[in-house]
């Protein structure tokens, strides 16, 4: 196969496409992280303040207020977070993504333009951002007296899986949202109704054994759980073959349904916006 005929295959077009422009996403993700914050204090600072002080709340009612039992005779705290800072990260990054097209309008409407990695240009803001969370998620298990090991490369793998599921439902939902306006507020219900659908707060063993299968169908729980494999239950991700099969599988699905509707309806963006 030469490389005219490699460049056909869809995927290894779209991350040619991305390596090609990878000095327009940066320069667009950096223009993206300051207009968030433009005129503001503190500018984008407040990208990192506010999640904070969400886990710092979140710490002193479970620690100190409740009092929470350890799990797994890990304190709760550390278990939480484990799964609370990959649903950040997935959380914004679909709400971003979703607002992508809209966000990039001007880009649309002036310019030929592929529209393709305006949602990449979110995610990677998102990023940025988890980025930043996951050296705050090291520092707090280090002041509980738990240190990195191996398994911790883990996270990258789960991080790549995240992205590639945010960017697949982002497709969809970045090219509905242009004709049906109900698409965001649609995804945020469904955003809240997923954080308590997805054992962050509590343990699915919780569930009736016949249930818990149905839980596990959910991909999100298969990145909560998987950083949780990678930082406390030290559970490499190919020791569960199955689930990986599974989510890679829907992940797939997601992402080809995607990129179908996305080349449906670009032609019509410049119309709607």
């Amino acid at each position: 196969m030469n490389v005219s005929s490699l460049k056909s295959v869809p995927i290894l077009k779209f991350i040619i496409d991305i390596a090609s422009n990878r000095w327009l996403i940066w320069q667009l993700t950096k223009k993206e992280l300051m207009n968030n914050y433009l005129g503001s204090f503190m500018g984008v600072l407040w990208a990192f303040v506010q999640p904070m002080v969400t886990i710092f709340v979140l710490w002193f009612v479970l620690e100190v207020g409740m009092r929470a039992a350890p799990v797994q005779k890990i304190p709760f705290i550390l278990w939480f977070i484990a799964a609370m800072i990959p649903w950040m990260f997935f959380s914004e990054g679909i709400t971003k993504g979703t607002q992508s097209i809209m966000g990039f309008s001007y880009l649309i409407k002036n310019i030929v333009f592929r529209a393709s990695i305006l949602p990449i240009v979110k995610i990677c803001s998102a990023l940025i951002i988890h980025l930043f969370f996951l050296c705050l998620l090291i520092g707090i298990f280090l002041i509980y007296g738990y240190y990195p090991d191996i398994y911790y490369i883990q996270i990258l793998y789960y991080l790549l899986a995240s992205i590639f599921l945010i960017l697949g439902i982002s497709w969809i939902t970045s090219s509905l949202i242009l004709f049906v306006k109900d698409v965001g507020e649609i995804v945020s219900v469904l955003i809240q109704i997923g954080f308590w659908a997805t054992p962050i707060m509590w343990p699915y063993q919780m569930l009736p054994a016949k249930y818990q299968i149905f839980m596990k169908l959910n991909p999100v729980y298969y990145i909560t759980e998987g950083y949780r494999n990678a930082i406390i239950d030290k559970i490499w991700f190919w020791e569960k073959p199955l689930w990986a099969v599974y989510f890679w599988g829907f992940t797939i699905i997601i992402c080809i349904i995607g990129i179908m509707v996305f080349k449906k309806l670009r032609p019509h963006f410049a119309d709607v916006i």
